[in-house]
């Protein structure tokens, strides 16, 4: 169900900055927003963790190291 909101004119140039590509409606920046601030689930921020304890291991590749073993 569709339905209409009223907002300030301040908040729709905000809004505007807000999008990605000139035809990109309002309803994709808010989901956009929303999508932001959502809480991550338990899964993800235990391979956050991972990856912290990864890259103080020195268990990672720099961005040249990867071009160089994909030959670029």
């Amino acid at each position: 169900m569709a339905t209409t909101i009223q907002v300030s004119e301040q908040l729709v140039e905000t809004l505007k900055k807000r999008k990605q590509y000139d035809k990109e409606s309002y309803e994709e920046v808010i989901w956009n927003l929303v999508e932001d601030t959502m809480e991550i689930n338990e899964e993800t921020k235990k391979e956050i963790e991972q990856a912290r304890v990864d890259i103080k291991a020195g268990k990672f590749y720099t961005h040249e190291q990867v071009k160089k073993r994909l030959g670029f």
